[in-house]
């Protein structure tokens, strides 16, 4: 076998997972990172004593990161430990109103049924459904690379789509199990993390439910970012170069085939075959030339991102009362035009928004006697993102904050950070702001994403969020998976 030159653009969950799969396979692999720090989205940074993640906050699918580092002879535990949270998270639906979800299955039913009595049953089909698109969806769909229609067409998999309820909205699909509205938006919620509404989210996604409720929320050791360090590790040990700093200006293009991919600050990579991880729009609309692209304008104008976030990174020099590790605050309700918080080019008058304080279960991450505070607030993408605006939803979330869970936090900030569009789309190129990447919608699912192979570049692969599987740290690692298999399939490797 020739030992051949591959360069990853992206050190992201997907551009780690695609060099360290291609690297184990033999192929010579440099991987390219615009920022002078790994992990894409999931970086972290420390300022005065505080260690923030940057992005990732929630640790669900356990299984994925298992399959992961066993494709390598390798678990989590060698990289990173984890704690299982409990309760796993908390529910803010208004004043006095506190639902703590509980990490045991039981127990969490028995919640439920102080809500809506007799509903226990309804859970247990509701879960079984879910299960079984949870072994069918993340077993199986999530590792196709939806190249063709007929990845999708043996009798058995029709069936099993049919089954798994893909042409009903979520919303409707909850609603068949549950009446009380408290527990609806708690069905409803998981689906958050696809990038739309539970309206345009197909209730094949109810498998979210399945992660949440059966499998757990976990958290590594000492944050997020060490997934990132322990993927690095793993890459390393299996012969990636990294190389920092490296912004992807340009790629070299002979006779339909990538020759070399040239950065910013004037290097050059000699490659026999391109994954790009970073943003697809980016990759494609500027990197690439007008002759080698995918898509055009139009097409891109026209996709259902999932939203942006206006994040805040906090010190608070005291220890805070009635927060956990994970918090969502539901004490405004969505309505009708729920679809407004995704879509609608304006800020939202009443924003939902959500609070971790990872300092409640590791206290490596603030100074002694200190919190460590995250908030984030789901916006439409592509807004405009003024320090002004910043502000006046920073109190307007901070007021509610307090008020919620009675305590006075702001005079106590010592550290604090905001993060928008403007910084999504300068440290990660990120078309319209993103976040999250493309929303998962029904027209937006498998083949009808944005292709994981350039069409006019023989060599050119895409990995990541804006294409399959979709957006998401489990997804994002299996994406890197499929795509280094797509090479080796095409490489006669």
């Amino acid at each position: 076998m020739s030992i051949k030159n591959v360069v990853v653009i992206g050190s992201g969950f997907a551009g780690l997972s695609a060099a360290t799969h291609l690297a184990n396979q033999g192929y010579n692999v440099s991987l390219l990172e615009k920022n002078s720090t790994p992990g894409g989205r999931a970086r972290k940074f420390e300022a005065e004593g505080f260690v923030f993640d940057m992005g990732p906050s929630w640790y669900w699918m356990p299984d994925v990161f298992e399959t992961y580092f066993g494709h390598f002879g390798k678990k989590p535990s060698d990289y990173y430990d984890l704690i299982r949270l409990d309760p796993s998270y908390t529910v803010v639906f208004g004043d006095n109103d506190f639902m703590d979800i509980p990490a045991n299955l039981a127990a969490f039913r028995s919640l439920l049924e102080t809500i809506e009595p007799g509903v226990g049953p309804k859970l247990d089909e509701f879960l079984k459904q879910a299960a079984y698109k949870y072994e069918v969806g993340i077993k199986d769909l999530v590792y196709r690379p939806s190249r063709s229609i007929f990845e999708f067409t043996s009798p058995g998999l029709l069936l099993d789509m049919i089954r798994m309820d893909i042409f009903q909205s979520m919303s409707k699909h909850v609603r068949k199990f549950f009446k009380e509205d408290k527990i609806i938006r708690l069905m409803e919620f998981p689906v958050l993390f696809l990038g739309e509404t539970a309206q345009n989210i197909p209730a094949l996604y109810s498998l979210m439910n399945y992660a949440d409720i059966a499998l757990g929320t976990w958290y590594p050791d000492g944050g997020m970012h060490k997934i990132i360090e322990g993927m690095v590790k793993l890459a390393e040990e299996k012969g990636v170069k990294f190389h920092y700093d490296a912004e992807v200006t340009s790629i070299g293009i002979q006779n339909g085939i990538a020759k070399a991919v040239f950065t910013k600050d004037g290097r050059k990579f000699d490659a026999d075959v391109v994954v790009a991880g970073a943003d697809y729009n980016h990759i494609d609309q500027k990197v690439l030339e007008p002759a080698y692209r995918n898509y055009d304008e139009k097409y891109w104008d026209k996709r259902v991102m999932a939203p942006g976030s206006l994040l805040f990174y906090l010190g608070v020099n005291k220890k805070l009362d009635n927060l956990r590790h994970h918090n969502l605050f539901f004490d405004e309700p969505l309505g009708p035009h729920a679809d407004a918080i995704y879509t609608n080019p304006r800020w939202p008058e009443k924003p939902l928004f959500y609070a971790s304080v990872p300092s409640k279960t590791d206290p490596t991450v603030a100074p002694e006697g200190m919190e460590n505070l995250f908030l984030l607030v789901p916006l439409a993408p592509d807004l405009e993102d003024t320090e002004e605006m910043r502000e006046k939803y920073y109190n307007i979330i901070m007021d509610r904050l307090e008020r919620l869970t009675g305590q006075e936090v702001r005079s106590h900030v010592v550290y604090k950070r905001s993060y928008a569009h403007k910084d999504f789309k300068s440290d990660y190129h990120a078309f319209k702001g993103n976040a999250y990447g493309l929303a998962n919608t029904l027209l937006q699912t498998a083949i009808l994403k944005p292709s994981l192979k350039n069409k006019k570049v023989k060599n050119l692969y895409y990995t990541g969020q804006l294409t399959v599987p979709g957006p998401g740290v489990p997804p994002s690692l299996i994406s890197g998976h499929v795509v280094a298999k797509e090479v080796m399939k095409e490489n006669n490797l």
